[in-house]
């Protein structure tokens, strides 16, 4: 069984951290290939964890996931966007 789920990556101070959504597993390395590397082990570990504690199913359905014909679903994504507000000073 496959999940698919959409990564961000960005930069704190030195590090670089990575987003996996709709999943909401982070990680960090000094790269944003390190970043990515961490966040891929991390989402199998939590997945992992989740199968074993026989909650994989709840935590799929409350990420946003849908399971037709024997296979999950990941959201579909609509659109990313970056905004900006100002903050009155």
């Amino acid at each position: 069984m496959n999940i698919d789920y959409t990564i961000q990556v960005w930069r704190e101070d030195q590090q670089f951290v990575a987003h996996a959504m709709p999943l909401d597993v982070m990680s960090s390395g000094p790269t944003p290939a390190g970043a990515r590397a961490a966040l891929y082990e991390a989402v199998e570990l939590f997945l992992a964890t989740a199968a074993a504690m026989d909650s994989l199913d709840e935590i799929l359905e409350e990420s946003g996931y849908a399971f037709k014909q024997g296979e999950w679903f990941s959201p579909i994504w609509v659109a990313m966007e970056r905004h900006s507000t100002p903050i009155a000073a």
